[in-house]
Formats: structure tokens, C-alpha cells, sequence
């Protein structure tokens, strides 16, 4: 049975900016939940490039962008906000009473007074091999995204992919599944040193199976994925025996089912009020990249920005008979909210 949520704010989208709202969201005593495609909080920053530095963070001359979602976390926990991760946003209902529900593609629904879209570029859908019949496969032996690894266990798996993704998996799985094999179609990898020297040293001690130089190139199954055909770069191929594939080759931005939801769009991006961030639909408010107005910068530092002025901004709409006066953590801090 899908799963039913109520809180303050519906955040759509887990990246930095999404992150961030829910401290904005906690000074107000206002609640969060967040939904999110990717199986992990942190967007871009945690499953693309976690180790890439990061400059222009306030207070930090550089900081990794793993870094800065473990801090994020860290920052939001005194407000303890709901996750619904591995899901989609898909549609956006208006209930009576003025609340919003929102609906998950798998069906969980999450209640709410405010919605804020933090959805970065849009909904990040994985980048699929080019093999016919790949989608006859998904959710029968092959999937996108890692988000249980003990639903591996004892599992025959073969990741395809060099980046950091396919590379930490690995090393991840190697201990939880019955044989871990990994497919590059190079002999270089796009991952961390320390990540490729782990890798490496797991296929030397003959812990996980690597092949380089090639790729898988078919699928065969009667309904559930059996094995996998890899083509080596000269054309040769193989056939190996296996329980599940899991391409890791990255993730690419849509506008996803957000172009649905009745909001004034410019391209891929929606329009703001840029002094308040609202939408065209009132309640609901756009912040980060997936934001536009004139002048529009998509750096992280002002999508914090955005985040502080339309939950302000929010938080007076819904209570239009208090006098709001903001505080300053540095006198009050956390606790004291």
C-alpha cells in the first residue's frame, strides 16, 4: 500500500538549494518533506561529483561538494525532515482548503500547505546504454539506480560504467553480492584515484571480475534477465551469466513531469516573481537553477538566497495575522526556535 505523508512544506528536489530550504523552512517551525528521483539527498553534489571543489561557497575557499551536503545534513537534522527518495514528483493536486498534494510515480503522496521546487536542471533521468531491447529488462534484472544494496545479495551483478558511480558501487557491492563484475568500455577511468586503486586491487585479489575495452552490448532473458552479451573493441563478444546489470553512465537533466503542472515556463526553467520566488500558481515557489527571472544566476550561493526570502515570504501569506519578525540565529541559535 503507497504511503501517505502530511507536513508543512513539500520540498521537490534534494539537491543544495532543496537541502538548505529545510533549515529556512526550521527557523520558521515550519516542517519539510523532501522528495527526490535520486535514491541519496545531496542532487548533482552527491551522485555526479562528489569530489569536485566547490569555490564559491560563503566562508569556504573551497569545499568539496560532498562535503557541503554532509554539512547540509548536519545543519538540517535539528528539524528533523521526511525523505522520499528513489521517487519522481509527478503530479500536483490542489485539495480543498487551499493544501497541495503531491504523487510520486510509485504512488506515495505527500500533503502539504507550501510547495517548494528545488528541482535543480529539472528531474535527473539516467543516461541508458543503446541496447534494443534494454527497457523489456527494467525492474527484471536491470535498473538505473542502487538504492538497497542488500537487495543485491548473493546476486550475480555487472555494472557498466567508469565514473565514480560505477567505481564506488563496486567496491560497495563486492562484500554483499555473489560475483560483481565490471564493464568499461576503456582501460581509463573518470573516477577518483583512490576509487580505480580499490577497484583494481579488488580484481587483483580476484574479488570482483573486471573487463575493459568493452561493454555489454545485448540482453537475454524470457521475461527476467538472464545473461548479458559484452562486446569486446575489437567485436568480439562473450556471454556471461547474470542476475542483474546496472548501468552507471551518469545522469541527464529533464524538465520531467514538471512541465505538467500548470507553471509559467521559459524553456526549461519556470518563472518567478524574482522578489518573492512565487509562481504563477500561488503556495507554490521555484528556487536554484530551476528558477528564472531577469538577471537570473544559477550559482548554489543564491538559490540559499531564494530559498530564505520565498519561505519568509510564504510563512506571511500563511499566517497573515502575525507581525513575522525576523531573528537572528546568532542571538536565539537553534534551539531557542
Amino acid at each position: 500500500m503507497s504511503a501517505t505523508h502530511s507536513t508543512d512544506v513539500i520540498i521537490i528536489g534534494a539537491g543544495p538549494c532543496g537541502l538548505f530550504s529545510v533549515f529556512e523552512a526550521g527557523l520558521l517551525k515550519m516542517k519539510c518533506h523532501l522528495v527526490d528521483y535520486l535514491p541519496i539527498p545531496g542532487g548533482q553534489c552527491a551522485e555526479i561529483y562528489p569530489k569536485k571543489p566547490i569555490y564559491d561557497i560563503p566562508g569556504y575557499p573551497s569545499v568539496l561538494a560532498g562535503d557541503l551536503i554532509t554539512n547540509l545534513m548536519k545543519q538540517i537534522e535539528p528539524f528533523h525532515p521526511e525523505f522520499t527518495l528513489g521517487e519522481r514528483a509527478e503530479t500536483i493536486e490542489r485539495l480543498d482548503g487551499g493544501r497541495f498534494r503531491v504523487t510520486t510515480h510509485r504512488g506515495t503522496s505527500i500533503e502539504g500547505s507550501t510547495i517548494l521546487i528545488a528541482g535543480g536542471l529539472g528531474c535527473f533521468e539516467p543516461r541508458k546504454p543503446m541496447i534494443g531491447n534494454i527497457t523489456d529488462f527494467e525492474d527484471r534484472g536491470v535498473e538505473y539506480i542502487i538504492r538497497d544494496p542488500e537487495f543485491y545479495r548473493g546476486k550475480r551483478v555487472i555494472i557498466g560504467g567508469g565514473g565514480d558511480s560505477a567505481l564506488d558501487w563496486t567496491i560497495v557491492l563486492a562484500d554483499i553480492a555473489s560475483e560483481v563484475t565490471l564493464v568499461h568500455r576503456s582501460q581509463s577511468f573518470r573516477a577518483a584515484p583512490d576509487s580505480v586503486s580499490k577497484a583494481q586491487a579488488l580484481a587483483d585479489a580476484g574479488k570482483i571480475r573486471m573487463h575493459t575495452d568493452a561493454q555489454v552490448a545485448g540482453l537475454i532473458g524470457d521475461g527476467q534477465l538472464q545473461s548479458v552479451v559484452v562486446e569486446r573493441n575489437d567485436k568480439s563478444t562473450f556471454e556471461m551469466d547474470v542476475d542483474h546489470f546496472i548501468p552507471l553512465f551518469g545522469l541527464s537533466p529533464k524538465l520531467g513531469p514538471i512541465a505538467d503542472w500548470g507553471l509559467s515556463l521559459d524553456k526549461n526553467a519556470i518563472n518567478v516573481d524574482p522578489t518573492t520566488y512565487r509562481t504563477n500558481v500561488e503556495g507554490i515557489y521555484a528556487v536554484g537553477d530551476i528558477s528564472e527571472y531577469p538577471n537570473k544566476l544559477k550559482l548554489i550561493l543564491c538559490g540559499f538566497h531564494e530559498a530564505a526570502v520565498a519561505l519568509n515570504v510564504e510563512y506571511q501569506r500563511l499566517h497573515p495575522e502575525k507581525k513575522h519578525v525576523l531573528k537572528y540565529t546568532t542571538v536565539t541559535g537553534i534551539a531557542g526556535l
